[in-house]
């Protein structure tokens, strides 16, 4: 055997010697939300739900369901579940184990575990939204049966009014797309509805952030990093959250803005800046959205 096979088998062997030594987890995530209209579905009217008990159950040998884990979601309605081992979950299922506080009766189907990808000895999986319920679907819902409108008696036709100065619109349905400097500023900190400044990292973004940035860095903190890939990441994902939280007509969803984060901690240094760049796109309206703040009073 000649020097460069020689080489490349070494080469080989210390590859297989390191793959073989990495010990994978399998990770799992999803959502919590109140279906406060009880229609099986996420939307405008439902939140998120925070301390809701959920549990992975698998099929077992004897055709039992296992309860694989348990945990509790976090102030964004968003669960994390690690499995040493990176055990096969594809059959399993997650599924809300119990109700908590500010929703109400009953949780809703289960949901299927779906794997997103699979390297080497560690695998992610992510579940569609769970779902808790009220006792009655809120009276605003279309299609609610729940305190139905009092019969009035007929009145008479009113004369034509005036026509009404147009409402201003309500600022979630603005279209609205704020850097992170604007962010930053302490006149704008009232717009810190949903997210407080001083809320760690690591619990708004799950454990792999922690991982990467330590358990103490806030939100705010986030917020000036700079002259780092990963620091750019971070400080544009957490602007990012803010403003899909503050405009309905941002372009990604918060749990999509925690998702793309995560990912792209996952991946290389040029996803890490890719992922910050289309961020950054974002926050700054494409060119063609504003900044809707005017200093808090």
């Amino acid at each position: 055997m000649g020097w460069p096979a020689r080489f490349l088998f070494t080469a080989f062997l210390i590859v297989a010697a390191a793959i073989h030594g990495i010990e994978g987890d399998a990770l799992v995530s999803g959502t919590v939300f109140c279906d406060r209209c009880k229609d099986g579905r996420v939307t405008l009217f439902d939140f998120p739900l925070n301390g809701m008990k959920v549990s992975v159950f698998c099929p077992g040998d004897n055709g039992q369901t296992i309860e694989y884990g348990e945990t509790t979601t976090n102030f964004m309605g968003s669960y994390t579940m690690r499995f040493q081992g990176s055990p096969d979950l594809t059959n399993c299922v997650s599924q809300v184990s119990s109700t908590g506080q500010g929703c109400g009766e009953a949780s809703g189907s289960p949901q299927t575990i779906k794997l997103v990808f699979r390297m080497f000895d560690m695998a992610m999986y992510t579940v569609d939204p769970l779902i808790s319920q009220p006792a009655q679907p809120m009276p605003y819902c279309l299609g609610s049966s729940t305190n139905p409108p009092p019969v009035k008696p007929p009145t008479p036709p009113i004369p034509p009014l005036p026509p009404l100065p147009p409402m201003s619109p309500v600022p979630f349905f603005q279209a609205s797309a704020c850097p992170s400097q604007m962010w930053a500023m302490p006149e704008n900190r009232c717009y810190w509805r949903t997210l407080i400044p001083d809320l760690k990292v690591a619990l708004v973004f799950g454990p792999l952030a922690a991982r990467r940035y330590g358990t103490d860095i806030t939100l705010l903190d986030s917020m000036r990093g700079r002259g780092d890939p990963y620091k750019t990441l971070l400080r544009e994902a957490t602007t990012a959250l803010l403003n899909s939280y503050h405009s309905i007509e941002y372009p990604y969803r918060p749990l999509s803005v925690v998702i793309r984060t995560n990912y792209a901690l996952l991946g290389s240094t040029r996803n890490v800046l890719r992922t910050a760049l289309r961020f950054k796109q974002a926050n700054s309206g494409y060119g063609n959205v504003t900044c809707n703040f005017t200093p808090c009073t």
